[in-house]
């Protein structure tokens, strides 16, 4: 039961190269992804990557669940796995030959829904229930849709979500975090890794619709679950929004914040623009980076380097769960992230 989660990560990573390994043949055949307007690379590259890294973090996770003393057979871990796979096919089919976006979004919204309505857990205990999780529900599928917009850039998603799978992971570990979340968290954060050589900049591999869309919501559902574990410390007092924010709630609402403020952000300035929001483009603040004069190995190491902080501030709220330091930290995470976002946006020319 020891051996289990700290045999996650390496089993998940080896898996997830394995496949890639043995995959990339057919990849570079039918699922090439050729440069256009809108597109971040020159040469046309294989997508689909994520396809390893998803079964890889399943496969590992269903394996290892057993001696890590974990039942299969309940109804949130199954309604996961399902939505997951659903979402992961719908993205291949997406990567291959695009879908109507009418259609994705209303197979994302049902895969969401069936995860929010089956897992454990309250975020806001004082709210009705219907409206917590309708508003779950909500941003859930924003949460999936941003993770698919923000894989732009070799390396993104990895810097993005390798910080929080692993402080996610690391709690757990310490016996801060469920047993279930735990180890899908090390499981994705093996895939990840094992996927990472492929995807370094210049990128040999894309990691595709096929995987961003799954990724989004294994994510959001980890998050959920730390949101709604409520205090981690024994005695922790309060209650309503407070006491949900002095729980796991400030550390879910961190661990996300840069993604989550690029793409809503970005949203926003092209709703007010009048632009179509559902057609590809490049306007988001780490595309607009490297317009800017930034490296993408610089643009994608300043997100990790931001990811690493935010999660250490996650961290603070969850060891000392009290309004001074929650509000501290919501607060200096906030300001990292617009400072990072600020930084993007300005040219280099401008900035020296």
């Amino acid at each position: 039961m020891i051996l289990a989660p700290l045999l996650v990560v390496p089993l998940a990573a080896l898996l997830s190269a394995g496949l890639i390994v043995l995959l990339k043949p057919l990849l570079q055949r039918y699922a090439l992804a050729r440069p256009n307007a809108r597109s971040s690379h020159r040469v046309p590259t294989p997508q689909g990557g994520g396809i390893a890294i998803i079964a890889a973090a399943l496969i590992t996770a269903a394996v290892l669940a057993m001696p890590a003393g974990i039942a299969l057979g309940r109804v949130e871990l199954s309604a996961l796995a399902l939505s997951v796979i659903t979402l992961a096919v719908v993205g291949a089919v997406d990567d291959i030959r695009p879908l109507p976006a009418s259609l994705r979004l209303v197979i994302q919204a049902g895969a969401v829904a069936a995860v929010v309505l089956t897992a454990e857990g309250r975020l806001l205990p004082d709210m009705p229930l219907w409206l917590e999780r309708g508003f779950a529900i909500l941003a859930g599928l924003w949460f999936v849709n941003l993770v698919n917009f923000m894989d732009g850039l070799d390396w993104m998603t990895l810097a993005e979500f390798v910080p929080p799978t692993a402080f996610l992971f690391a709690l757990g570990l310490a016996g801060r975090y469920a047993p279930e979340p735990t180890l899908v968290a090390g499981a994705l954060l093996g895939g990840l890794l094992g996927f990472a050589p492929f995807n370094r900049p210049v990128a040999r591999l894309f990691m595709g619709d096929v995987g961003s869309l799954p990724i989004g919501l294994i994510v959001a559902w980890l998050l959920f679950r730390l949101a709604g574990q409520g205090g981690l410390e024994e005695g922790l007092e309060g209650g309503g929004l407070q006491g949900s924010l002095e729980g796991g709630l400030a550390a879910a609402l961190i661990l996300p914040l840069y993604p989550i403020a690029d793409a809503t952000l970005t949203l926003l300035w092209r709703l007010r623009r009048g632009e179509p929001v559902w057609q590809a483009h490049r306007s988001h603040y780490y595309q607009v980076a490297t317009v800017n004069g930034f490296s993408v190995p610089e643009t994608v190491g300043s997100v990790f380097a931001l990811q690493v902080a935010l999660a250490a501030l996650a961290g603070v709220t969850l060891l000392w769960p009290s309004r001074v330091v929650t509000l501290a930290c919501l607060v200096l995470a906030a300001g990292l992230v617009g400072w990072l976002l600020r930084r993007f946006a300005t040219p280099r020319a401008a900035s020296a």
